[in-house]
């Protein structure tokens, strides 16, 4: 397995202060490219996180979330980035990501350190449940925008900053070998990886096959549609969330449809949460062209789609429902105009 490396092939020329509105390129839904065009391809481990962009000038650091949200008081452990990089200008890409006692990422523990806006509160967090920027892309360094070198010359150009701190690193990629890749992600319990076309731009904000993402457990991101009231240990609380997806699977501008309720995988903190959280949001019918059937639905309450979730669940039924949906968190980092159904 060769790893993708090498010493920074030059500079780009300067181009003035880092792009307005930058916001991060995405990756499709796919398989591993065919052995054929293996070669062409760098692979890194998709990492369970949340996407963040790190902007670096004079010393300082401020980072955005993949909606442009400004989230630098909720990770006060990258501060230092500013000052180890020192006062050029730079834009970083990477995933926050935190870690459990079995040294795998937990999004579950990262639950608890992406909604916070107090610094008292983000400090105190960060010594009890730690988090760690893992680094995989450079768009711009120097004042020189980067974003339209090849994907091998930035990586080249970020490898070159030496960037290994006590929260922060850049992982490796690895050129060519997918398959080796993808095994080996599988046996460490990862999430999967991501193939990037060695020779492709950056392009801000687009949803590329230029970068795929292969993925060992299936997830997909949902709508919030409302709750069912629970019974038993949970009466008087929340039972079951009701999701829903784009209907034309693309965008959920053109309509939601329903796509089923997440009944496992809630902390009683997460219902409690949830519900303080969807009580505001309360209308009296569901946000769907095409009411779900009564029988799946009795007791409702429904609120308006303004919060996204993400789920694993074991597969699509023939009419269009999650089987064996699995609540994994919200998901503050996205916005309900960004769902997409999961190939």
């Amino acid at each position: 397995m060769k790893r993708g490396s090498g010493s920074p092939a030059g500079r780009p020329a300067r181009s003035g202060p880092p792009l307005p509105g930058l916001t991060p390129m995405l990756a499709t839904a796919g398989v591993l490219p065919a052995p054929a065009e293996d070669e062409q391809w760098g692979y890194e481990t998709k990492w369970d996180g949340v996407r963040v962009l790190a902007f670096l000038e004079g010393g300082r650091v401020h980072l955005r979330s993949r909606n442009d949200l400004d989230i630098t008081v909720s990770y006060p452990e990258l501060e230092d980035l500013g000052s180890r990089l020192g006062n050029g200008q730079i834009v970083l890409d990477g995933e926050v990501v935190a870690f459990g006692p079995d040294g795998r990422p937990s999004f579950a523990r990262l639950q608890k350190r992406m909604h916070v806006g107090q610094a008292a509160e983000a400090q105190r967090l960060s010594r009890t449940d730690p988090a760690r920027y893992l680094i995989f892309d450079l768009l711009h360094l120097d004042g020189s925008a980067t974003i339209g070198l090849p994907y091998r010359q930035r990586r080249q150009l970020l490898e070159g900053l030496d960037l290994d701190g006590a929260s922060w690193q850049c992982p490796a990629y690895f050129a060519g070998n997918g398959a080796m890749v993808l095994q080996a992600s599988q046996e460490l319990g990862l999430e999967g990886v991501v193939a990037k076309r060695l020779a492709s731009t950056y392009r801000p904000g687009r949803r590329s096959p230029d970068w795929r993402k292969i993925k060992n457990l299936r997830t997909q991101e949902v709508v919030v549609l409302g709750w069912q009231p629970g019974n038993g240990r949970r009466a008087g609380t929340i039972g079951s969330i009701l999701v829903g997806v784009p209907d034309d699977g693309e965008s959920a501008a053109n309509g939601l449809r329903y796509a089923g309720k997440v009944g496992t995988g809630f902390t009683d903190a997460a219902l409690d949460a949830l519900h303080r959280q969807l009580t505001p949001l309360a209308r009296p019918t569901p946000a769907l062209p095409a009411p779900p059937p009564r029988a799946f639905t009795v007791g409702a309450q429904w609120v308006r789609p303004e919060l996204v979730a993400e789920v694993a669940f074991g597969e699509w039924t023939p009419d269009g429902r999650l089987r064996h949906p699995v609540w994994r968190g919200l998901r503050p980092d996205k916005s309900v105009s960004e769902v997409r159904l999961e190939s």
